[in-house]
């Protein structure tokens, strides 16, 4: 048999044929006894809040949830705090409710895979279980007034997932040949009944009401609909919410843009949507319609959207944290496992092991191995390694013009950058026009932090052009708006990208641009402020590491005076300088040590009348409060030009021969860029 799993294969047969499929069942298996033992698999009778709201207020991580308390009232911070209130026992609610539709799911695998009738028998009481109670849930009163309420849940979105998660255990366990008693049936069916309802409730007030189709949330509604429909059998209702209005080949039209990448520029949305069009896809699949090959009016699918992700991951198969998501966070690890699988599965995309494998490890698997309900259910490959055909292919640059998205790669070169020019992304987007991600194959130094809960105080923070790699004015956030790609060229001696805004703010002009050969990556920002008055101009930089310098020193309680706090917005924390690059210093150098004894080097160009600091700021959207080191370059003026290089194994010198020649010397050898007002940066 080939390496792929026929579709048709059972779970029971993939079990047999494939170790670690035999593992994970069994491992499956002793977390469920453990929980069973532990007594909380139970359903709570309350319906649930906003998840959210599940953040400690101090320190904005996410609070703790263990899967073997049955019932809670005090809700736990990883670092000590213990917290009350409606709003926690309301996201502590949807994480239990969303637990046990996983357990219901990871049951009827289990049984599927083992064909012991006791996880059957628990599968099929949780499902019955829930369809008694969800008549019962009322309208949810106390949903925010913007949100689409629901009824297991403040919010529809939230019980459109979770009801897809019982509904596939549902047919799961029909499909294994498990039989619910008439009584059984009949609760189920008025579940469905009901739920198909309040999904077309939903759709028609998000769709006509609100004029709102292209939202995330219709994907989910439609997955929803899809379920039940595939659940009961019904193939012409399922056939016609495709081609609805809203519906799924229409979604796929308005929701993602024809350069495969969900409309709000945001990775974690991207995965959001994709994993609902694949759950689509799954039920109609069952109604014997294939929709794996869908396109929408102008080429999107299920397909390219895949392959975007293979494209956006650095080398170690992290996604970007793009606009609002997460960087790191087991349900979002759990969901990029499960779109990543189908997409190995159905259209054989390589470049997904790499994510695959990131995904596991923070699924626990210290090797990046498979584990977890996502690898049993959808794993269709006798192994996750990493193919020596696809590591003797390295990727190419890559520009997503409809989003507003440019990777830059160059062959020798263990650098890359990804740069956002793009559309802001709506409710979910940030002030973050032509910040740059710098990655190394190994590690990336500057990533985009994602954002905390959106119930924290610091959600704000991460939406920040302060919080970004790009540059903001008088201490000011860039307005919402699009910037554009002028020049975008990949050759054999380098790859280079012009970037530019006009406006981010009234009266200046922002131009990025990256030049990366195989040696360096050389990053060129000019600013020009065409009113009469100077600005504080600040060019920011947020590597997940400080920078070591000989040039740097801690400010004094004298110097303290001189660089007061920078206050971004009055309900956020001042950002105090902490220390001060020599001002005597042309070529300042600074050095990155990353994992495994990596380092990058920074070589900054410090003009007259730039100074450069370091800024004390709040930490990733995994711990905020673990501080972090910012780099900010800054003059008053009217113009102004911050030029660094990046460089792996020792650091490359700059020297401006006039404002518009730059020399790079590095081991000896110097390479002239000049800068052309109307063509950009040209190696002489």
């Amino acid at each position: 048999m080939s390496d792929a799993v026929k579709e048709s294969e059972t779970l029971s047969a993939k079990v047999q044929r494939l170790a670690w499929a035999s593992e994970v069942v069994n491992s499956l298996k002793e977390e469920m006894d453990g929980l069973q033992a532990s007594g909380s698999l139970i359903i709570p009778l309350e319906p649930g809040g906003w998840w959210h709201q599940y953040v400690c207020q101090q320190h904005h991580t996410e609070l703790l949830f263990d899967p073997s308390v049955a019932d809670a009232m005090q809700f736990h911070c990883p670092h000590g705090c213990v917290v009350e209130g409606a709003e926690y026992r309301g996201a502590w609610l949807v994480y239990k409710h969303q637990q046990l539709a996983r357990i219901a799911l990871q049951a009827a695998a289990v049984y599927a895979g083992l064909r012991d009738y006791a996880y059957a028998e628990l599968s099929k009481r949780l499902i019955v279980e829930y369809a008694v109670q969800f008549p019962l849930y009322p309208v949810h009163p106390d949903a925010q007034p913007w949100m689409l309420k629901g009824r297991a849940f403040h919010q529809a979105l939230t019980e459109s997932i979770w009801s897809t998660t019982l509904i596939r255990a549902y047919v799961l366990l029909l499909d294994e040949g498990v039989v619910f008693s008439a009584d059984e049936q009949r609760k189920v069916d008025t579940f469905l009944h009901l739920l198909e309802e309040s999904m077309r409730a939903y759709r028609g007030i998000l769709i006509h009401e609100r004029n709102n189709a292209e939202n995330n949330y219709t994907a989910w509604l439609n997955a929803s609909l899809a379920c039940v429909y595939a659940a009961r059998g019904e193939r012409q209702e399922l056939e016609a919410l495709v081609e609805a209005e809203g519906g799924f080949r229409h979604h796929l039209s308005i929701g993602v843009k024809p350069d495969q990448l969900e409309f709000e520029g945001s990775t974690y949305y991207h995965v959001f949507v994709l994993r609902a069009y694949l759950i689509f896809a799954e039920m109609a699949k069952r109604c014997e319609k294939d929709l794996y090959a869908c396109e929408g009016s102008q080429g999107q699918s299920m397909r390219g959207m895949v392959e975007a992700l293979a494209e956006l991951a650095d080398d170690q198969g992290v996604l970007p944290a793009l606009h609002d998501g997460p960087m790191e966070r087991l349900p979002y690890a759990r969901e990029i496992a499960e779109v990543a699988e189908l997409g190995l599965s159905h259209y054989a995309v390589e470049g997904l092991v790499p994510i695959l494998r990131e995904a596991y490890r923070q699924m626990d698997s210290a090797d990046g191995s498979r584990c977890g309900l996502e690898a049993l259910l959808y794993g269709a490959t006798v192994s996750v390694a990493i193919s020596h055909s696809s590591l003797a292919k390295p990727r190419g640059s890559k520009l997503w013009l409809a989003s507003g998205f440019v990777v830059g790669r160059q062959a020798g070169n263990p650098l890359s950058f990804l740069v956002d020019f793009g559309e802001h992304g709506g409710a979910h987007g940030h002030l973050d026009k032509l910040h740059v991600t710098l990655m190394h194959k190994d590690q990336t130094l500057t990533p985009d932090f994602g954002v905390v809960p959106y119930g924290s105080t610091l959600r704000p923070w991460f939406g920040e052009t302060a919080s970004h790699n790009t540059v903001s004015l008088g201490g000011k956030s860039q307005a919402e708006h699009t910037g554009r790609c002028l020049r975008f060229d990949q050759t054999e001696a380098s790859t280079y990208a012009w970037l530019q805004s006009d406006m981010a703010y009234v009266g200046c002009r922002l131009n990025r641009h990256l030049l990366l050969t195989s040696d360096w990556l050389l990053d060129w920002f000019e600013v020009t402020l065409m009113s009469e008055d100077s600005q504080s101009i600040e060019w920011w930089m947020h590597p997940i590491v400080a920078p070591q310098s000989k040039e740097l020193k801690d400010l004094s309680f004298a110097d303290k005076v001189q660089y007061p706090p920078i206050h971004i917005q009055p309900n956020l924390p001042e950002l105090p300088i902490v220390g001060r690059f020599s001002p005597d210093a042309w070529n300042v150098g600074m050095t990155y040590l990353l994992r495994d004894s990596v380092q990058i080097h920074q070589t900054a160009l410090v003009l007259p009348g730039q100074e450069l600091l370091t800024i004390q700021t709040p930490g990733n959207s995994i711990d905020p409060c673990v501080p972090l080191t910012a780099l900010l370059h800054r003059q008053m003026g009217k113009h102004a030009s911050f030029i660094h290089v990046y460089r792996v194994g020792a650091r490359a010198m700059l020297g401006l021969l006039a404002k518009d020649h730059l020399d790079i010397t590095a081991d000896g050898h110097t390479t002239t860029v000049q800068f052309l007002p109307e063509q950009g940066l040209l190696m002489v």
